[in-house]
């Protein structure tokens, strides 16, 4: 149960990221999301691809993550990419951000449904939200909402993806359709990974910390 709580962590070490840097972008954040979807993308690649292949049929399966694809870019309508490191919230704004609130609500809450206690797909989850907590942090700290509404924003956000788990591995009418949804989180995660990758670049140049920054995200996650 500890390791479906590493979701929570990472939006608590998330907010203190966001608070230790001042609410200021740094070229780390930007290095840290070059490596959480390097990071995310391999470790979707060797442990959940696989999974779902063996239990579905192929073609089916290929339809499911690209289903996956097309509902994050849908999310990605109303978020605008926070799920990705854009968040774009004005600070003379007041009125509370529902539709990036529910975006990122639903986006994490699917995120879950692949983790259980056999895989290390919690470990990507746990890499790619620490990042987005820390930038969405950053900016709901730099608005004009109120304390309890930052607050409720982060606590709910930080628990609907073990909510996601918990449903998956305890309600039993769900089990029959698992790798249907899988599949589909694997086309969200290879949407949203692929999006960090070709994005945190300037210019199309070659930059060294990013390539080593992925370099590191994959091979750490081929040998966990």
């Amino acid at each position: 149960m500890n390791k479906f709580l590493f979701p929570v962590y990472a939006v608590i070490l998330g907010v203190i990221i966001a608070i230790a840097t001042k609410n200021k972008k740094t070229w780390n954040t930007k290095l840290l999301l070059s490596f959480s979807g390097a990071f995310l993308l391999a470790l979707t690649l060797f442990e959940l691809l696989p999974e779902v292949y063996n239990h579905l049929d192929a073609k089916l399966t290929g339809l499911y993550i690209m289903c996956g694809i097309v509902l994050q870019i849908i999310l990605e309508l109303f978020s605008k990419g926070a799920e990705h490191g854009h968040v774009h919230i004005h600070k003379n704004e007041t009125n509370f951000p529902w539709l990036l609130f529910i975006s990122l609500c639903i986006h994490s809450f699917l995120e879950g449904f692949p983790i259980h206690q056999h895989n290390d797909m919690v470990y990507g989850v746990l890499v790619h939200k620490i990042p987005i907590a820390a930038l969405v942090s950053m900016f709901l700290f730099q608005s004009n909402y109120s304390k309890l509404q930052i607050i409720a924003f982060l606590l709910v956000f930080a628990v609907m993806t073990p909510l996601g788990t918990l449903i998956s591995n305890t309600w039993e009418p769900i089990a029959d359709y698992a790798h249907i949804i899988n599949a589909i989180v694997i086309g969200i995660f290879f949407h949203i990974s692929t999006t960090i990758l070709f994005e945190s670049g300037e210019g199309h140049k070659f930059n060294l910390s990013k390539f080593i920054a992925i370099i590191l995200g994959v091979g750490i996650a081929f040998m966990i």
